[in-house]
């Protein structure tokens, strides 16, 4: 078998080796290469092996990224695929996203009912988001709300096995893992996404010289801006795993919407400027919705 020229790191599940399968493939057509080339290495992520918590009661965010970074770290991966909305606002000045591929569909989508208005009255909800708990709850106060961890086939399965009512899964996830029919999407102007929700991004050392060249070749510039911008806006918020928020940036227009957990107090804005818009959304928050909110973060 020829030696690798780049070792790409994902993580386990199903729709992670999906991405960094697409990854490879896009990697091997940008540079004309067989893409056993390019070697795939699955590492099991601590988010993966705890399925019976909230993510934001067992170390958040970071329990996607630990074993990658690494893996990275000590150069036994050369690049790391990520989901972009898993993956902390602050990162380890080490470590550079060198590649933003095209982003893929931003909208949630709803399994069990054909729209939030049309869930049955005190319809009870699987979720671990803070973001999809607060914003049902803005809508739909009579709902109740479950916790729902796993992988797509899990929260699928737990949804047909009547733990709850109805669910959300991200609609980029399902289609890149071939259920694309499955639930309703919801309009992103009336249900905000998870900031960076459809994208997926590729990590490597930020000195690797030779590693961020071949990323370079993958890059998708309009994506990475929009991208970059939500993770901005997060930044200046100073949210965290804990903090209800929803974004989206489309055509160089930021749209954010911030909730307390229980989704009775809500402040929505747009802008152009992510500081200035979180500025704004702070300014105008509730005392219920900044509590979650520490402001810029360096």
């Amino acid at each position: 078998m020829p030696h690798p020229i780049l070792r790409l790191g994902t993580r386990r599940s199903p729709l992670a080796m999906v991405q960094a399968e697409e990854t490879q493939r896009r990697l091997a057509a940008a540079h004309g290469l067989a893409p056993d080339l390019i070697e795939l290495v699955p590492v099991i992520a601590s988010g993966d092996k705890v399925q019976d918590r909230p993510l934001a009661e067992i170390g958040g965010k970071a329990l996607w990224t630990r074993e990658l970074d690494g893996w990275l770290h000590d150069g036994r991966i050369d690049a790391a695929v990520h989901s972009l909305k898993d993956v902390e606002t602050i990162r380890p000045a080490s470590l550079v996203i060198g590649a933003v591929l095209p982003r893929a569909d931003r909208r949630d989508r709803l399994l069990g009912a054909a729209s939030i208005a049309a869930l049955p009255q005190e319809s009870v909800v699987g979720t671990s988001a803070p973001r999809r708990a607060a914003q049902l709850l803005h809508l739909r106060p009579d709902c109740r709300v479950v916790t729902f961890r796993g992988n797509v086939a899990t929260r699928m399965a737990k949804l047909a096995a009547g733990e709850a009512d109805a669910t959300f899964l991200a609609a980029a996830g399902l289609e890149r893992l071939g259920e694309d029919g499955v639930g309703h999407p919801l309009d992103p102007q009336e249900w905000l996404p998870a900031p960076s929700q459809g994208a997926i991004g590729i990590e490597c050392r930020a000195g690797d010289a030779r590693i961020l060249d071949l990323l370079a070749a993958i890059d998708h510039a309009p994506s990475r801006v929009e991208v970059m911008a939500e993770r901005a806006l997060l930044a200046a918020l100073g949210g965290n795993c804990h903090s209800p928020i929803a974004a989206l940036s489309e055509g160089g227009r930021l749209t954010a919407a911030l909730f307390s957990p229980d989704g009775a107090e809500k402040v929505w804005g747009q802008g152009d400027d992510p500081a200035a818009l979180a500025a704004d959304l702070l300014a105008r928050a509730t005392p219920g919705i900044a509590v979650h909110f520490s402001g810029p973060t360096a």
